[in-house]
């Protein structure tokens, strides 16, 4: 849906890092060099970044 304003495990600000993170991988960066360049070190918030399915404009239509 949304990605979450804290990583659920270590409460690391990462809604932040989100637009930056997407908008480089979608131009066929390697993501694991995205997330040293946004400092994003610990393997949990790295799952929450690359684990992320946005599927808020798919669900608004329904609200």
């Amino acid at each position: 849906m949304i990605i979450p304003v804290r990583c659920w495990t270590c409460g690391s600000l990462i809604a932040d890092k989100w637009e930056e993170f997407h908008e480089r991988v979608e131009n066929n960066e390697n993501p694991e060099k995205v997330l040293d360049d946004l400092k994003v070190n610990r393997w949990c918030c790295r799952r929450m970044l690359i684990a992320h399915i946005d599927l808020i404009d798919e669900i608004l239509p329904f609200s």
